[in-house]
């Protein structure tokens, strides 16, 4: 392991090539269970990827298997182009932090700091109370050692805390404690799991920015694992979505947003959730949404039955129009201030439509009005029966219809 004057603590560049993980057909069952379906993976040396899914996808399970800490049934887990499926966890210099940060009561923030270096350099004898006297050399490295773990202290602002013990300090310091003990071993790989969901909401956001300049100053890969969204969209170069064992679909966050390529990846990602109405291929080619005409060509015979998803920001109130629309009546309203959304109640839709008003304009619907809503074709996604998206483009040649 390098000393405490080499690495990202120093700005050095030479620790900015290495980091690069690859996840070849990684599967893992427990009992009956497939909790991992060959999932397939390269991560490139920098990069912050998150692993986005709700609970029981098998998001976390994934992350141990990096780390060691689980044993895959099938595949091959590689670091630097080394398989490391043999090492323990230590040897394959990844650093993970924890939800519960896992820190030790009884030891002061620099001593939990400087924990896995003195598990590192020091052999048991020399950990051993008043070794620095007997032992040649143990003064000088316990000496290293806090030096490290005071610079980054330093990184992350917690000097003044040093001398506090974890029951002295707030979640947010809990959790700056817990990232230093994971820089302090300068890993190549920081593996975190769900480590702001103990964390009030206020302070979640304020942390999310803490965890992504920290990224960007280190340099280094981290590997975020989470439930939520909004963590996954503001921090990720690209996110993995996850859902029953199987990786949906792994791209930048506006790329999940805007061309989500499965129907449970729409719906999972964005808030509000995104729409989705049932349509039909008709005898033209074109789509029928509840009595709406859009048109859309796919490469779906007539009679196929489909669902149209628009985000709510996409939709537009109007009185009178030639486009395709859908009418029904205002059951809820949201107003948060900077946004308004209006909850349409839609016949024959399973849910609400939300749609998203514009609180500048004059005029905010109410309970009970009837609001006609605009489906632009160019902006909704189209998936099959099997949740798939599918291409479909506009054609001027099919006569639209509006139905108000």
């Amino acid at each position: 392991m390098s000393g405490a004057a080499t690495g990202p603590l120093t700005g050095s560049g030479a620790r900015l090539r290495r980091g690069a993980v690859s996840l070849q057909s990684i599967s893992k069952s427990f009992g009956a269970q497939n909790v991992l379906k060959q999932i397939s993976l390269d991560i490139a040396s920098g990069e912050f990827l998150t692993i986005l899914g709700p609970s029981g996808c098998g998001k976390s399970t994934l992350l141990r298997i990096i780390a060691g800490l689980e044993t895959q049934d099938w595949g091959t887990v590689s670091i630097d182009g080394q398989v490391v499926d043999h090492l323990r966890p230590a040897a394959r210099i990844i650093a993970m932090v924890f939800q519960s940060y896992a820190l030790y009561p009884h030891l002061s923030v620099l001593d939990n700091i400087s924990m896995p270096l003195r598990l590192s350099r020091l052999n048991m004898l020399q950990r051993l109370p008043g070794a620095r006297y007997l032992h040649p050399g143990t003064r000088r490295a316990e000496g290293e050692i806090k030096e490290a773990a005071r610079a980054v202290a330093g990184i992350l602002r917690i000097e003044e805390l040093l001398a506090r013990k974890p029951r002295q300090l707030s979640g947010g310091q809990k959790q700056r404690v817990a990232l230093g003990r994971a820089m302090v071993r300068e890993p190549r790989v920081f593996l975190m799991d769900e480590p702001l969901s103990n964390l009030d909401a206020e302070l979640r956001v304020h942390m999310r920015a803490e965890i992504a300049q920290l990224h960007r100053r280190l340099a280094t890969t981290f590997i975020y694992v989470t439930h939520d969204q909004a963590e996954a969209m503001t921090m990720s170069d690209r996110i993995v979505v996850m859902m029953e064992g199987t990786a949906l679909q792994v791209a930048p966050p506006k790329e999940i947003y805007e061309n989500p390529n499965d129907l449970s990846v729409a719906r999972f990602v964005g808030s509000p959730a995104i729409n989705v109405l049932p349509g039909t291929i008709e005898s033209d080619g074109s789509i029928d949404v509840l009595g709406a005409r859009l048109r859309l060509r796919t490469t779906l015979p007539a009679g196929a039955r489909v669902d149209i998803a628009a985000r709510p920001h996409v939709l537009s109130a109007t009185a009178h129009t030639d486009a395709p629309t859908v009418t029904g009546r205002v059951v809820h309203v949201e107003n948060l201030g900077a946004d308004i959304f209006v909850h349409v109640g839609v016949e024959g839709a399973p849910a609400p439509v939300v749609m998203r008003h514009d609180p500048a304009l004059a005029l905010t619907p109410s309970l009970g009005d009837q609001l006609t809503m605009v489906l632009p074709p160019a902006r909704v996604l189209v998936f099959d029966d099997r949740g798939r998206r599918v291409s479909a483009s506009s054609d001027a040649s099919v006569e639209q219809h509006a139905h108000v």
